[in-house]
């Protein structure tokens, strides 16, 4: 009966005493200590001090918690850089370090305090902030080390560091002497929950069905003014809207400076009529009801700027703009301008001094609005309004 083969032995393979198992739990604690004890990154930092230097500017994590998968790729693809720019021949210093302000920790303290946070003070609920991202420092601190980062870990930079805050207000206070500061308004996302304004890259969408609803805005002014055949006239601009609860905060109706607007109405000469852009007749009449076959006179964009208009259910008169944004492609070719809610609007108000009225709180509810104001803008979302 033939032997079996040992198959290993057919092969001619090297000899090693290097280990065929990593044994990690056992050799990285070993490996750390042996760069700490020899102060391997001095080493680097010493035979490249001569060296042109590469420098990479650390965006810095949150110390908020411990480290995971984002954080540590973060790290790790950065500490590659590093390391080839010192195998490059140049000499590559890396400071570390850390954001200490913001929601992030303030949340996660949130949770810790409770029900305590309510009889703290303001100075206790920072220095307990302050805490909490010192522990965590400290802890992401040694897991980077133990991802095998490089870096200076016992001098690292803190944003709640006392000379990184002065060199902030220093630098604000250049800007300040330099004429560079003003004070204005802005629509900036706000978080209800927090009470605190939000950055554009916190904010998370969802799909959501939000009503629209068209609105007619009456014209005070002479409507002959823009054309004799409106002599006897009552004249309205109609809006459409996806918002109908900034209503209350309109302050402006925007035309596109490039459009053509007719002025529709029914045979009755002392009739209504109503302000459109020419291409949105059809749709407008069709999804409304208004009986306005008739097209009474063409209008240029431009001329709009004259007209006087009034808020539809607010004692507050309207401001004809100009607006880019505008589209024809729904709706009547024409929007209401809220400059207190959201950024194309706001810029709108900035432009044409409007002011940037928002009579909404911290706390996501109406502040100067009355009941019976949003009452009428409720009983919009149903079904078109055209008395309110």
């Amino acid at each position: 009966m033939q032997e079996p083969l040992d198959l290993k032995q057919t092969i001619n393979l090297p000899k090693t005493s290097f280990s065929m198992k990593a044994n990690l739990p056992q050799n990285e604690p070993k490996w750390l200590a042996r760069w700490t004890k020899e102060n391997l990154y001095g080493q680097i930092r010493e035979s490249r001090k001569d060296a042109p230097v590469f420098t990479l500017h650390d965006g810095p994590p949150y110390a908020n918690g411990r480290i995971h998968l984002g954080t540590a790729l973060n790290k790790i693809l950065k500490d590659f850089i590093v390391k080839m720019k010192t195998l490059e021949g140049f000499n590559t210093p890396y400071v570390p370090g850390w954001d200490c302000h913001g929601l992030p920790i303030e949340i996660n303290v949130d949770k810790e305090l409770g029900p305590r946070k309510a009889q703290m003070s303001t100075v206790e609920v920072r220095r307990a902030c302050r805490k909490f991202a010192e522990k965590f420092v400290d802890i992401q601190r040694q897991d980077f080390i133990r991802l095998g980062v490089l870096g200076e870990w016992e001098n690292p930079y803190l944003t709640m560091g006392f000379e990184y805050e002065a060199s902030i207000a220093e630098a604000f206070l250049a800007f300040l002497r330099g004429g560079y500061v003003y004070r204005g308004r802005k629509a900036v996302y706000w978080c209800i929950h927090c009470k605190t304004a939000l950055a554009e890259a916190e904010v998370e969408y969802e799909n959501d069905r939000s009503p629209s609803i068209y609105v007619r805005y009456p014209v005070t002014s002479d409507p002959a003014a823009l054309d004799p055949a409106l002599v006897d006239r009552k004249l309205w601009v109609v809006i459409w809207t996806t918002t109908p609860w900034t209503l209350p905060a309109s302050m402006a109706v925007a035309f596109h400076p490039d459009f053509e607007y007719v002025v529709v109405g029914d045979d009755d000469p002392h009739g209504d009529a109503y302000i459109i852009e020419s291409r949105r007749v059809g749709p407008v009449l069709e999804a409304t009801g208004l009986n306005a076959p008739n097209i009474l006179a063409r209008l240029p964009a431009k001329g709009l700027e004259k007209i006087q208009v009034h808020h539809p259910f607010l004692d507050r008169a309207i401001v004809p703009v100009m607006a880019n944004y505008v589209t024809a492609e729904d709706g009547t070719g024409i929007v209401h301008t809220a400059p207190g809610h959201g950024r194309e609007d706001n810029q709108t108000g900035v432009q044409y001094g409007i002011d940037i009225y928002c009579p909404v709180d911290e706390a996501g509810k109406s502040s100067r609005a009355c009941p019976s104001m949003w009452a009428s803008v409720f009983s919009m979302r149903t079904s078109p309004s055209w008395n309110c």
